[in-house]
């Protein structure tokens, strides 16, 4: 399988720059001495370079392009309905504090004339989440991207995270839950977008 294949897969895509991987070791180890702690010590001597190949790990998303993805199973249909891939799980980093948030999208669009795997929409969801991100960017790349490679009639998606930086850290509340959203094209009429809204709140299975 060819790297551009991997990129094109919904499977475990993972590529590791041993250079980078080197340089931020450093980085990491002088970190690790600065907050108090003896980097040569048996239980950190390995930490930079676990936390360098998880660093890489989640921020994977800058080498993927989306609408690539979305382009490599686009298929002519007469479908006009409402597609809905709804409780993709998402993990990300707040770009402010590099502290995980995590939740579910939920995302829909109407095709005209053109159709995407269903894989490939949580294929989108993952790349632009495994970027350092903030929800509300990470919501309008989601739907950008859809937009632009299927020209649908429109494209809804909802985000809800829970953000480790106010659970953790500041206000620490720990049940909070945030919501963002993003309409295009027919989801900015009430009645369609209210049919999403419910359908993504229905339990159907």
């Amino acid at each position: 399988m060819t790297e551009k294949e991997k990129k094109l897969s919904y499977e475990k895509y993972e590529a590791y720059d041993p250079e980078r991987i080197e340089e931020m070791s450093g980085h990491y180890k002088e970190i690790l001495r600065l907050i108090g702690e003896n980097p040569d010590r048996e239980g950190l001597v390995r930490t930079p370079l676990r936390v360098s190949r998880a660093m890489q790990f989640l921020t994977q998303g800058y080498n993927l392009d989306p609408e690539e993805i979305l382009n490599s199973a686009k298929f002519r249909e007469e479908y006009r309905e409402m597609v809905i891939v709804k409780d993709i799980e998402i993990y990300s980093l707040c770009e402010h504090h590099l502290i995980p948030f995590f939740g579910k999208a939920h995302v829909a669009y109407i095709p005209d004339k053109y159709i995407t795997g269903l894989s490939k929409i949580a294929r989108v969801v993952e790349i632009y989440a495994r970027r350092l991100q903030v929800q509300e960017r990470l919501t309008t790349q989601i739907k950008t991207a859809i937009n632009n490679a299927l020209k649908p009639l429109g494209v809804a998606v909802v985000i809800e995270a829970q953000h480790l930086c106010m659970s953790m850290r500041g206000i620490q509340k720990q049940n909070s839950v945030t919501t963002t959203s993003d309409f295009i094209g027919a989801f900015e009429r009430d009645k369609t977008r209210a049919e999403f809204l419910q359908l993504i709140g229905t339990r159907l299975h």
